[in-house]
């Protein structure tokens, strides 16, 4: 079987400046004579595996471990420093809260700003406004311009359209978190749908129990390192046990099935 999703020894890292620089003038006189100073944080050192298609695949890990930014390599909006990332299939990101709108644009109009931006056409769009409409629960807002939107209304949105078009390869971002429970039901059930008709889901979030659920293999991401990787409920029964015993400890387990 082909895989959809390869990470081939993928690194990542940023360069972060030691001292605050406060004003864009003291950054350019500073960066002139080279006296700015940087400290290299490693996102990612090394890290390979695959997904095979159909597969729902749970992203775990602590705050700052590199799951969002394991989705924005997939997305192709990173790239890595070293090693390769091939993704095989038109990608479906529902990442950032926001991202791909523009917030002085109405709801209407932004729903075919960010279908073109997902590679939807106009008339695909125009087909399923109704659908988007009735899913997002903003009949009443959809011509309202999206500053006035809460964050919520902005998230719900933004799923509605991500899977209105049946898409190839799907990246959520702890989309479940937000909304009202009947909400995130309603998104799950889109969720499992989506998969069942055969999408790739990648799915990030802290909500082991959504993770145990919904997926059948599981990346645990830590301190830039692919901890484990492999059947769901060991990957988060080793993650959990780490928590338990120290969350400082350093782990070594890699599986995959």
């Amino acid at each position: 079987m082909q895989p959809k999703i390869v990470f081939q020894n993928v690194a990542v890292r940023y360069r972060l400046p030691k001292e605050r620089i406060r004003t864009v003038k003291e950054f350019a006189i500073k960066s002139l004579f080279h006296r700015i100073e940087y400290e290299e944080f490693w996102v990612f050192r090394d890290i390979s595996f695959h997904i095979n298609p159909g597969t729902m695949t749970g992203i775990i890990g602590r705050n700052g471990a590199g799951k969002s930014t394991l989705l924005k390599l997939v997305a192709g909006v990173m790239k890595p420093i070293r090693g390769q990332v091939v993704v095989e299939g038109q990608v479906t990101p529902l990442l950032e809260l926001g991202a791909g709108f523009d917030f002085e644009l109405t709801g209407l109009e932004n729903v075919f700003l960010f279908g073109s931006i997902l590679g939807f056409s106009r008339r695909q769009m125009k087909d399923k406004i109704p659908k988007i409409i009735e899913f997002s629960e903003l009949e009443d807002f959809i011509d309202s311009p999206l500053r006035t939107f809460s964050s919520g209304m902005v998230t719900r949105l933004g799923f509605a359209v991500a899977t209105a078009v049946a898409p190839d390869i799907l990246l959520l971002d702890e989309i479940l978190t937000v909304g009202d429970a009947a909400f995130q039901k309603k998104s799950l059930e889109v969720i499992q749908r989506l998969h069942r008709s055969g999408a790739t889901v990648l799915f990030v979030s802290h909500d082991l129990r959504q993770v145990r659920a919904l997926c059948e293999q599981t990346i645990w991401l830590e301190r830039g390192e692919l901890r484990a990787w492999g059947d769901t409920a060991a990957t988060i029964d080793h993650y959990e046990a780490a928590l338990t015993a120290d969350p400082a400890r350093s782990f070594h387990l890699k599986e995959h099935g």
